[in-house]
């Protein structure tokens, strides 16, 4: 009986003292956005999550894509420093931010067609050693042309 709860009490040290394991390549989570339709003088704050074991981020890449207007397409790719993530963090949260029409903030591609834009986005991590994460997408977001 003393030996069953001894060996009980030292499988619970062991295995609830296991570190955290994450993968050498970047893993990244879209989490939200805090609006569905952009209008001119509005910013858009996506929101996503990331892993990654060495925390060596080094880029992010952003698509925008709208299946009605091809012209509405961008591909963006930003640098990450320390202003924006702490690259020796191994998880942590990234707020991807555009103004419409807004200073002080990246500039979203706005409608170039004759419409609104219904689009959505795309975010992939890249980091020092090359290695990419998977891509994540958001809602539906609708930027409003005037």
């Amino acid at each position: 009986m003393r030996n069953t709860i001894l060996i009980a009490l030292v499988s619970l040290v062991i295995f609830g003292c296991k570190k955290d394991s994450f993968s050498t390549t970047p893993s990244l989570k879209y989490k939200s956005v805090n609006i569905n339709q952009l209008f001119p003088g509005a910013v858009i704050k996506f929101k996503l999550s990331f892993t990654d074991a060495e925390g060596d981020l080094d880029s992010i890449y952003i698509e925008k894509v709208n299946p009605r207007c091809a012209k509405s397409r961008t591909v963006e790719r930003f640098y990450l420093s320390d202003a924006i993530v702490k690259l020796n963090s191994k998880n942590d949260e990234l707020l991807v931010s555009y103004g419409y029409r807004v200073d002080g903030y990246p500039l979203i591609g706005e409608p170039k067609c004759d419409f609104n834009d219904t689009c959505y986005f795309r975010f992939a991590l890249l980091d020092k050693g090359k290695h990419k994460s998977d891509t994540v997408k958001s809602e539906t977001i609708v930027i409003i042309k005037q």
